[in-house]
């Protein structure tokens, strides 16, 4: 038998011992809000990867507001660089947010929350490393990265200095993020930010006193549309106000409002670029005797489209043409990604290698099922293969 074919059949011999991991795994839940609840997900995912031969860690990332990241390595004494599997271990969904919590309808379709993002990309990178252990692949070290708050962008975390230390030195990452239906592999994600600013102005009655107030509302306008017109389409920029709220009594100057902003980039500079103007517009003063405050809430930055990436895509591409898993383009997608970190590391990655299915952050999320046992088999042949 060929290697491909001994790893075709230990994934469909072990389909119900997949299926029941994929189930606890979800059933495990891990809104990212909840700290405690992503430690039992990463403390359940240790032991798993322990059983398949990894030495694991699990890393607080800095904050009591996360989980803890688990890294881990497999044949750490094997010639050359690292292949790596990345993602995160969390959630959007708050706990009962699903009328049932892991369901397969008769059409093959998983719902529950994170069976789509991420929870069924883990369990594929999981099993496609005991199908590479059931062929005997001691080609190079294989590392596993999974953060505790990737759905909150790290926020007040260092995870994302952590994600880029442990890439640094790779051949590869497959990010398991949520697969396209189409298969498409994507090469690249926009970074984003999320800009909170907050004006203070002077209250003072409308009527009677109008020459004392000084409304923080007009002046957060101001700045709203400045920012705004930072959105360059061409350049893959977008800015979006996205909640804004100020006063508080009819007839009076209101003494406070503020805004936050939705900013997208695709590419590291241009991401800076976009933070530096916001900088400068929110130091501008329109309306005397105002005062306005800025800070970064939330950051991931860009995982950009480099030679490397493309040159690793098109490796994965001929070998899954060429062992007939399909013809997948490649995508580019706007949302944010931890493989953006694998890039900035130097190290190239991919990202919707997951199991596929839509839906993801919304209760109407779903997986296919079938592609938990297609993308094992896929990615194990890929790692197999890429010597």
């Amino acid at each position: 038998m060929t290697d491909l074919e001994r790893i075709n059949e230990y994934v469909d011999t072990h389909r119900e011992e997949m299926l029941e991991t994929y189930r606890k795994v979800v059933l495990q839940e891990s809104y990212h809000s909840d700290p405690e609840g992503v430690r039992k997900l990463g403390k359940m995912l240790k032991e798993l990867f322990e059983e398949v031969g990894f030495k694991c860690t699990l890393t607080d990332v800095g904050t009591d507001e996360s989980g803890d990241m688990l890294t881990g390595i497999l044949g750490e004494d094997r010639p050359g660089k690292p292949i790596i599997f990345g993602g995160h271990m969390d959630t959007v969904h708050k706990h009962g947010s699903f009328p049932c919590q892991f369901e397969i309808d008769d059409e093959g379709k998983v719902r529950g929350p994170g069976v789509l993002d991420m929870k069924g990309g883990i369990v594929i990178a999981l099993y496609a490393c005991k199908a590479l252990n059931e062929i005997g692949y001691d080609a190079r070290p294989i590392k596993i990265c999974f953060a505790p708050d990737e759905e909150k962008l790290h926020r007040n975390g260092n995870t994302a200095d952590q994600f880029v230390e442990f890439c640094k030195g790779g051949e590869f990452m497959l990010n398991m993020e949520t697969g396209l239906l189409g298969g498409d592999l994507c090469v690249s994600r926009k970074g984003k930010v999320e800009v909170a600013l907050q004006v203070e102005g002077v209250s003072a009655h409308a009527g009677n006193d109008f020459e004392k107030g000084r409304n923080a509302i007009a002046e957060l306008c101001r700045k709203v549309t400045d920012i705004q017109a930072l959105t360059n389409l061409e350049a893959g920029t977008t800015v979006c106000v996205d909640v804004i709220s100020g006063g508080t009594n009819f007839g009076a100057f209101p003494a406070h409002a503020e805004a936050t902003f939705d900013v997208r980039a695709t590419s590291v500079e241009e991401m800076q670029k976009a933070k530096r103007a916001i900088e400068e517009i929110a130091n501008r003063t329109y309306i005397e005797g105002t005062t306005t405050t800025m800070e970064y809430q939330m950051e991931m930055l860009p995982f950009e489209c480099t030679e490397g990436v493309m040159a690793l895509y098109h490796k994965v591409h001929d070998i899954c043409v060429e062992d007939g898993f399909g013809d997948f383009p490649f995508k580019h997608i706007g949302g944010s990604s931890d493989a953006a970190y694998a890039v900035i590391a130097g190290t190239p990655a991919l990202c919707s290698c997951g199991i596929q299915g839509e839906w993801n952050h919304t209760i109407k999320e779903y997986a296919v099922l079938e592609s938990l046992y297609t993308r094992t088999k896929q990615w194990a042949n890929v790692v197999n293969r890429i010597k």
